[in-house]
């Protein structure tokens, strides 16, 4: 009996253990399940983009023009954005100020323009920087930054001042995030002066009874890593002397009492094994989570049991993607613990080769350059390209921005990135270390884990411009200062009528998308009630208030620049005075210019009818679709309601040359034989927000409202639109006399071509000629393939003299 009885008790005790086995695992399935759906709920509502900007070189003087191409990507798949159709380029002094700033249209991703230096600026580094409007939503790290120099060549180079004295700092980074007792932690750590460069040097870290516990001593560019066991009651602290003999001081990162610590290891050439280390006792033998996604795509999800504080992971590397994959460790709970950064380069997928027909030429002579785009398999591919040829000296050297580098690492990363092309050009044990110091040190996420598991719909301030150029701004009640309500017009008067309408929400916001506006304009804003006068209109400015982190690089003139510091001042001023029309020619893009009510329904040309004195007169006479009436003692325009024979019962929409007219008896009191034509649509009409029963429209012979008082309670601006697209000046030395002119040809940057593209044959041929400057050349190309695929390739040649 007691045999059968110790039987049953076993087999109960292991059914038991069978069903909490699958409860805990269910659970465990249906936790990481969640932490997955909540992740692909976010990425689904908050796609993020990138953006590149390739420039015709990086060195300029005050008065010349910097010319650049915009690539707009997706963040997630490096696939050129389509719906995004304007992106924001600025120039930015280290004071954070805008010295030039444009708004560049965009066609599947790609745009292009061009910023004339003022010569008013002074001598420095600059930092030119690029965002869409959606970009305006995250943080400014995500915003394109490149450095550029500017020098004014017009003023004395104060080639004397003192060198700023260095200010030196050193960080830690415990991989995982956190330093707990009792359990041992890489900390990684870098140490940089007050430009964002590396420093070396050698130090120690102590505790409390001056201990020595490591060493410190960078590895490359002034990051390294050393391991440390906190123990309770222990402070630490590091003590460092730099190569030039300046000491560092500072305290490492609080250590907690509990908590948990990530470790990734090189298993072998194919695996990483990540170990979690917890001394928390709730933790008990509960279970871990590990997510690692690769730019916001999920690749790898998996779920450990904790045995005795520690869980092991083991990721086979083909399962990440290329590039930079985040990994986090979650509790039971889905509350993200630790995260690190592990970085696979990619391959390279598309080729970009260039030559030039011979490698020297004369002054004035043909370069005719053979472009071939292909896979790596050396299958022609379609790119879109851009093309920079350029003189090289000591102030212009290559660029060394592209695009692959930033679209790979600096896109991800936050801080300066010393010399990017190190870690894609060497492939040995030293430059991997190099690489994973740059990711325990410069790691950061494009989003928080709370806001995710929370499964909140996200809201953001600024929507894409998916339409064209959205004009924001707000209206206020001028007694009180609180936001207010009201319809708003927004028009620009003249040949083609553009006019826009917004309903303020409940903080008085107002939102105008506009269509193909280019160049520059006059904005007209107006209520739609005539007593507007308590109310105030203001626009918002498109470019964003926030700036990144990144340093400025420090500004330091040679002596020896000085000769050609004043060659490229020469030329610069050379081609003001024998090319300045050329540089300031500007193409207009085609636009839409019929109205926005298209077609309408009756053109009346008033000089084919009799001229009477009054506009009520025209109207009664000739007008069949309207008519006038007096209400109130004040005169009002009907229009007839075509689908229901009848007149509408509210006042249509007047417009004079685009502009909505709020006070008709201005209008009716202006002299008829200002206008030249009158257009009429007798049905009620849908125009975004705005509803107008019939539409009224009156042109005059000048398109500048001929005169016409505007309201005095209108907002008038002058709103720069899409930048126009400037050409190119490259001169052709065809003919011998064109070779033997006596024009002075002096540009150090012999071709620019944003749209340097080859189609299916993956060819492309061009040619240009060279200047009067003599010495080595370089062509920088930079490219991108509809399915995201990057690559740059550069090219030299030598002009020398006659």
């Amino acid at each position: 009996m007691n045999c059968l009885f110790n039987s049953l008790k076993i087999l109960l005790s292991g059914s038991l253990f069978l069903l909490s086995s699958y409860v805990d695992g269910y659970s465990q399935e249906a936790r990481l399940a969640n932490i997955v759906s909540s992740f692909e709920s976010y990425t689904k509502t908050t796609s993020q983009e990138k953006i590149f900007v390739h420039t015709d070189k990086d060195f300029y003087v005050a008065g010349e023009i910097i010319w650049f191409k915009i690539y707009c990507m997706d963040a997630a798949s490096h696939k050129p954005v389509v719906l995004t159709k304007v992106a924001y380029l600025e120039i930015i002094s280290e004071s954070h100020k805008p010295v030039g700033q444009a708004k560049i249209s965009l066609s599947l991703g790609t745009g292009h323009g061009s910023l004339s230096l003022p010569f008013t600026l002074t001598s420095g580094k600059y930092k030119i920087r690029a965002y869409t409007r959606w970009m305006k939503n995250f943080s400014p790290e995500f915003h394109f930054e490149k450095n550029i120099t500017i020098v004014n060549s017009l003023v004395n180079l104060d080639i004397n001042s003192a060198k700023r004295l260095p200010v030196y700092s050193i960080h830690f980074f415990p991989e995982g995030g956190n330093l707990v007792e009792g359990i041992q932690s890489k900390v990684a750590f870098k140490i940089t002066d007050q430009f964002g460069q590396g420093v070396e040097g050698k130090g120690v870290i102590l505790n409390q009874n001056n201990d020595t516990l490591a060493q410190v001593e960078p590895f490359k560019f002034g990051m390294g890593y050393f391991f440390l066991k906190p123990e309770p009651g222990d402070d630490y602290n590091v003590q460092l002397q730099t190569n030039d003999g300046k000491t560092i001081r500072g305290a490492l990162p609080d250590v907690y009492s509990q908590g948990y610590v990530l470790t990734l290891e090189n298993t072998d050439a194919n695996t990483i094994s990540i170990s979690v280390w917890s001394n928390v006792p709730a933790a008990g033998n509960s279970p871990v989570y590990l997510l690692a996604h690769t730019r916001q795509v999920i690749q790898v999800a998996q779920a450990q049991n904790l045995r005795e504080g520690k869980a092991l992971f083991r990721i086979d590397k083909s399962k990440l993607g290329e590039g930079i994959s985040h990994i986090t460790i979650f509790d039971k709970n889905g509350i993200a613990l630790c995260e690190r950064l592990y970085c696979k380069l990619p391959e390279q997928k598309l080729l970009i080769e260039a030559s030039t027909n011979q490698p020297q030429y004369h002054i004035r002579q043909k370069v005719i350059v053979d472009i071939l785009t292909s896979t790596s398999g050396r299958k022609p591919e379609s790119t879109t390209m851009s093309l920079s040829v350029f003189r090289l000296d000591s102030l212009q050297q290559p660029e060394p921005s592209t695009i692959q580098r930033y679209v790979w690492l600096g896109s991800d990363l936050t801080g300066t990135i010393e010399h990017p092309d190190y870690y894609f050009s060497h492939s040995n044990e030293e430059a991997e270390q190099a690489l994973d110091n740059l990711m325990l040190t410069q790691g950061w996420r494009r989003f928080r884990w709370e806001e995710i598991l929370q499964n909140n719909t996200p809201s953001f301030d600024f929507v894409p411009e998916h339409e064209g150029h959205i004009i924001s701004g707000s209206i206020t009640d001028k007694r009180t200062g609180l936001p207010a309500s009201a319809t708003t017009y927004l028009s620009i008067p003249g040949k083609r009528i553009q006019l826009y309408g917004a309903i303020s929400d409940q903080n008085g916001k107002l939102v105008f998308n506009t269509k193909d506006l280019y160049g520059e304009n006059k904005l007209v804003l107006q209520t739609q009630s005539q007593q507007d006068s308590i109310l105030h209109i203001t626009i918002d400015s498109p470019f964003s208030s926030q700036f990144s982190t990144r340093a400025f690089p420090e500004f330091l003139p040679s002596p020896l620049h000085l000769g050609l510091l004043a060659d490229q001042s020469v030329a610069m001023q050379v081609q003001h005075i024998f090319a300045a029309n050329k540089g300031n020619e500007f193409s207009y893009p085609p636009v839409d210019s019929t109205p926005f009510y298209h077609t309408p329904e009756k053109t009346y040309r008033l000089d084919d009818f009799t001229r009477f004195p009054t506009m009520e007169e025209v109207i009664r006479e000739y007008v069949q679709e309207a008519g006038v009436r007096k209400r109130q003692g004040k005169l009002h325009f009907q229009v007839v309601d075509r689908s229901n024979e009848t007149f509408f019962t509210k006042d249509p929409l007047v417009l004079l040359d685009g502009l909505p007219v709020i006070n008709t008896d201005k209008f009716f009191a202006m002299d008829p034989r200002k206008i030249e034509k009158l257009e009429v649509i007798p049905r009620r009409y849908f125009w975004g927000p705005l509803i107008a029963e019939g539409i009224l429209s009156f042109t005059t012979y000048t398109h500048n409202l001929s005169g016409y008082e505007l309201d005095p309670h209108a907002l008038i601006v002058d709103y720069d639109g899409l930048q126009q697209k400037r050409e190119f000046y490259q001169p052709a030395y065809e003919h011998e006399s064109q070779q033997k002119s006596r024009l002075p040809d002096l540009r150090n940057v012999l071709v620019w071509s944003p749209e340097c593209n080859t189609g299916a044959s993956g060819k492309k041929q061009l040619s240009f000629y060279t200047s009067d400057q003599t010495g080595k050349f370089i062509g920088v190309i930079q490219g991108i393939t509809r399915n995201g695929e990057v690559a740059s390739h550069t090219f030299t040649f030598e002009v020398l003299g006659e």
